[in-house]
């Protein structure tokens, strides 16, 4: 029996109401396949914030290395500026526990529906990597002359040789595991002409080490366009923090619907713990209406099994979802449905 300690931050919105039913399908995969979990919970959330002007305790970092791994709900919820709740707990945790890597697989499962005319599950499965502790999101700039006509804001990119190429190697690593052995890098360097012909430079020579997997790059613009055009085009999509982010949440729409993405910001050196995340954000619109889609965290829950050296489990909670899914009438309404939250968490758990 492997048993693993997991700190659980349901978060805001959503959250709460997605976070119950990964943990309902991991406790079953444990019971399957001998894994215990001893669940850690931390109140860590936009409340905790307006009730004790922190997002998370002085010392939240400390407890967090304690753990085998993160499981994260949502962040974020009205009345606390997106700055205040993601430059509080989301973003510190990816980086004080060195979490570079953000993957984001975007696949079509059996049962979804594409919003793109005449597409299946063939045509759309590939894995975003995005760099996930530097480039567009620095900390570096500021404002100036606030409320008057020459007021000015600053934000500087940061991209070091040693964040580039990790996880570009990273990305030409992963390749090498998958079928198509194809990575594609996001660029810019027609328009931003340091940091992105920069990046073009360290792809080329991290490219020429792995001669035996192709490589191509697009500017993101016409690339956010193939994405929609030729989903089938892709296998790993290696793209800076801010380029990253955005094809990650337009690659699971194109799939079917963002609620199903799941994600992982991992430290590969596993020196610290890795933190298991849905792509979705808090849903404030929809938050305690029980209607929010659980595969997302359902999903990040198999990622985190595979993570801890259980891909066994980790398939079967993937195939369970399919399961599910092809049963027309276990959709939550983004997929065209009627089933609550926790309907489907229940189902997917039964399925395994």
């Amino acid at each position: 029996m492997s048993t693993y300690t997991i700190a659980v931050i349901a978060g805001d919105g959503i959250g709460k109401e997605v976070v119950p039913e990964g943990i309902r399908v991991l406790e079953r995969s444990g019971e399957r396949y001998g894994i215990s979990f001893q669940w850690k919970v931390f109140d860590w959330s936009c409340e905790t914030y307006v009730r004790t002007g922190r997002m998370m305790p002085e010392d939240g970092m400390d407890q967090l290395k304690s753990c085998d791994a993160i499981f994260l709900g949502a962040v974020g919820f009205p009345g606390v500026p997106d700055p205040v709740s993601l430059w509080g707990l989301l973003i510190p945790i990816r980086r004080e526990l060195e979490q570079y890597i953000n993957l984001r697989p975007v696949r079509m499962l059996k049962g979804m529906v594409s919003p793109l005319r005449g597409r299946g599950p063939a045509d759309i499965d590939f894995v975003v990597v995005r760099e996930n502790n530097e480039g567009e999101y620095s900390e570096i700039g500021g404002r100036l002359y606030r409320g008057t006509e020459a007021e000015m804001a600053v934000q500087e990119s940061v991209f070091t040789r040693r964040g580039v190429d990790r996880v570009l190697r990273y990305a030409f690593e992963l390749a090498e595991r998958r079928e198509a052995k194809h990575v594609t890098s996001a660029t810019k360097s027609n328009g931003i002409i340091h940091t992105m012909p920069y990046w073009d430079e360290r792809f080329r020579t991290i490219a020429a080490q792995y001669p035996h997997i192709r490589s191509d790059q697009y500017h993101i613009d016409i690339l956010s366009a193939h994405f929609v055009l030729h989903p089938d085009w892709f296998d790993v999509v290696v793209g800076s923090n801010l380029f990253g982010d955005i094809l990650s949440d337009l690659g699971p729409a194109v799939a079917g619907t963002i609620g199903v993405a799941p994600s992982a910001n991992i430290n590969p050196t596993r020196e610290y713990p890795s933190m298991f995340e849905p792509v979705h954000g808090s849903a404030p619109d929809i938050a305690g209406r029980g209607i929010a889609n659980p595969i997302g965290q359902i999903w990040s829950g198999a990622m985190m099994l595979d993570h801890l050296g259980h891909p066994e489990a980790a398939g079967a909670v993937e195939r369970a979802i399919e399961t599910v899914l092809e049963l027309p009438g276990l959709r939550t309404p983004d997929m065209g449905g009627r089933a609550t939250t926790v309907e489907l968490g229940r189902a997917i758990a039964e399925a395994l």
